[in-house]
């Protein structure tokens, strides 16, 4: 691509040489030429060349001499064709009306000579000054007269400036798909020309008008095709097309994408003051925010662009502002200022669509009056300015008509409205007072339902807290009580003297295992009761979960040498945030779990890994595993509970604690078991501060 430029650049800087050379030959040339059709002719040539290179005003002075000439030679091609070059340059001074003259002139000489080609690229002219004049249809049928004859001879510059004419035209009418077919003609011819800016030009309007129809999968790829086109150089077209390309790519939902070109476009228009592109970019950045639901930046940037929008007084952009700042509060749930926000979006967007009414019937008026100040134009010319002047009072007379005939209706309305709204307001000021106390009935009622609701919620509330005691007695006076009671029985009886020593010795594992199962029984009855009545809170810091393995090892190492059960510790140093006292109470809990459902000759592993950025501790035995039917009351809110191989009793209370005590930390337990193989209990726990 490069090579390209550097090749272009440096053909035009060769054409240029060239084109120097020639225009010293050619003033040398008409100096000593006779005063004849060839000094005519050698003339036109440099008027050509001057009009290239923009040199407008010694290109006219050739031409006031040449055309005195040829009216003195009545040399009607060299007058037919001084003329175009004319009103081509009163075009570029964009002094219409002596540019009209001029191609009409033209015009009609070559119409005269039968020179079909030259009528082409007067017509072709034309259209162009009656499309910037706002007067689309009559430019239309100008541009396709001439395309014609111009395909005809394959002329490439002239088609192409025919094409652009009638894409600009349909453009402005809204006739979107015959602009976009011209569009893509005219950059056909663009990329055979090399012509660098007609390339980006004709790019950037199809990727206009391809957003306009909400196709911004097409919009995008020529869009790409502009930034390709251009240098990386700063310009406010590259700002404008970042910004674009954003908005496309917003509209796609490819909110990755959008945030890219958005904030380039934003930061290039900000770092080259181009206030009204920073005032799109805004817009298109706080949609962007406001979809991502990022409402604090989303309002700095919309309230920056309102700001903005009104000292620009831009009222396309204020009016998609305050419709975006709607949408904000209404997602903030500040309904109120929603409503003022879509108010002033309607009230604006009213607003500018009667200015643009009036601005259309102005241009209209505008266009009559040029048309009536075209100085000798010739008689089927002045005709035809009659014609459209008569056309024109025609259409102001039938407007004017319209607009008294609605201003009647208009009237009529009103004086309706203000029957209706008399009667409106006496029937509001009579059923004001029953609506006042409907409202007060309301708002009593509202009050005894929100008293009803707390009422219900606290007889819940004691219907739990009373369901809670009722399971403390129950396990009291059941577990508690059994285990008590032989522990009595057993000092009730040394007391007594009634034991032997031998006895006694035997007996004293017993004692042991009976206070161990009283101990953890009113351990986690505790833990499950202040669980319940919603006072355990979780106090959660970073520390390493295998000291708290090591700690409990040590605790179950008795039991498991009494039923001859293998303790394998694989686990790693791995740090956890949660509640250290509420972590060791959960593996206490699992161990102990293990060792009652084992046999001897099984054994118990103790493993840690990461998984998903989580902990996850693993207790494995091989004891006698649990039916599924067990599984699924495991970690209900109940007493649940089964005997262990040497007949230990439990709570039913410690798998329930173990999971409350989990979620507290926010983590998840669960177990896997096949039974008579063994059970495995995981639980996850958190590496890192859940909610930072």
């Amino acid at each position: 691509m490069r090579k390209l430029i550097t090749l272009i650049c440096f053909f035009t800087i060769f054409l240029g040489y060239s084109q120097t050379e020639e225009l010293e030959s050619l003033y040398i040339q008409v100096a000593f030429q006779d005063p004849d059709t060839t000094k005519v002719n050698t003339s036109i040539r440099i008027i050509k060349i001057l009009y290239k290179e923009n040199d407008y005003d010694k290109a006219l002075k050739y031409i006031r001499e040449s055309e005195k000439l040829s009216n003195d030679l009545k040399y009607t091609t060299g007058i037919a064709e001084i003329a175009y070059y004319k009103g081509l340059i009163f075009s570029k001074k964009e002094d219409y009306i002596n540019a009209v003259d001029s191609y009409v002139k033209s015009k009609e000489l070559y119409t005269t000579l039968a020179d079909t080609l030259g009528v082409a690229r007067i017509n072709n002219s034309l259209a162009l000054i009656e499309i910037e004049r706002g007067n689309y249809d009559k430019g239309l049928q100008l541009s396709l007269s001439a395309m014609k004859e111009l395909e005809k001879r394959g002329l490439k510059k002239e088609l192409r400036d025919s094409y652009k004419n009638l894409a600009t035209a349909y453009n402005n009418m809204k006739a979107d798909n015959q602009a976009i077919e011209f569009f893509e003609k005219t950059l056909d011819l663009e990329d055979e020309l090399s012509n660098k800016e007609g390339i980006i030009e004709a790019n950037k309007s199809l990727g206009d008008l391809y957003a306009s129809q909400n196709d911004y999968q097409r919009a995008i790829y020529y869009y790409d095709n502009v930034l390709l086109n251009i240098d990386d150089s700063d310009s406010i077209l590259r700002g404008d097309v970042l910004t674009k390309l954003g908005y496309s790519y917003l509209q796609l939902n490819n909110l990755e994408d959008a945030k890219e070109y958005l904030t380039q476009g934003l930061r290039l228009n900000r770092r080259l003051n181009n206030h009204q592109g920073v005032l799109t970019a805004l817009n298109a950045t706080g949609d962007l925010y406001l979809r991502e639901r990022k409402s604090i930046i989303a309002e700095r940037l919309l309230s920056e662009a309102t700001d903005l929008g009104r000292t620009l007084k831009n009222n396309d952009e204020l009016i998609n502002n305050y419709r975006l700042r709607a949408k904000l509060d209404s997602l903030e749930n500040d309904f109120r200022l929603a409503y003022i926000w879509q108010k002033r979006h309607f009230d604006l967007k009213n607003q500018v669509e009667r200015r643009r009414i009036a601005e259309s019937e102005s241009l209209q008026n505008q266009s009559i009056s040029t048309i009536e100040n075209t100085k000798d134009l010739s008689v089927s010319a002045r005709e035809e300015n009659k014609a459209l002047i008569s056309q024109h009072e025609k259409e102001k007379k039938a407007s004017q008509d319209e607009i008294d005939r609605l201003k009647f209706i208009f009237y009529l309305l009103l004086i309706a409205l203000a029957i209706t709204s008399t009667f409106l307001i006496l029937i509001y000021l009579k059923r004001n007072n029953s609506i006042k106390y409907t409202k007060e009935l309301e708002d009593k009622n509202r009050q005894i339902n929100l008293q009803n609701e707390a009422i219900l919620d606290q007889s819940k509330n004691l219907e739990d807290i009373n369901q809670v005691k009722d399971k403390l007695f129950s396990i009291v006076s059941h577990d508690l009580k059994d285990s008590l009671t032989s522990i009595k029985g057993f000092i009730d009886l040394l007391k007594d003297g009634s034991l032997s020593q031998e006895e006694f010795n035997h007996l004293i594992p017993e004692l042991s295992e009976n206070a161990n199962n009283a101990s953890l029984l009113l351990f986690n009855l505790l833990n499950w009761s202040k669980s319940q009545m919603q006072s355990l809170e979780s106090k959660p810091s970073l520390f390493d979960v295998q000291e708290v393995f090591s700690e409990k090892i040590k605790l179950i190492e008795q039991k498991t040498e009494k039923k001859g059960i293998k303790i394998e510790d694989l686990s790693l140093r791995d740090f956890v945030y949660a509640d250290r006292s509420m972590v060791e109470i959960i593996i206490q809990n699992l161990l102990t779990n293990a060792v009652k459902f084992c046999k001897a000759g099984d054994t118990i592993t103790i493993a840690n890994h990461i998984s998903n950025g989580n902990s996850l501790i693993s207790i494995t035995d091989t004891g006698v595993g649990i039916s599924k039917e067990n599984q699924d009351q495991l970690f209900k809110n109940n007493s649940f509970t089964t005997i262990g191989t040497k007949n230990e009793k439990g709570t039913g209370l410690g798998l329930t604690i173990c999971k409350e005590l989990v979620e507290l930390n926010h983590g998840k337990i669960w177990v896997e078991s096949t039974e008579h193989v063994g059970s495995t209990f995981y639980v996850e726990l958190p590496k890192s501060n859940p909610q930072a």
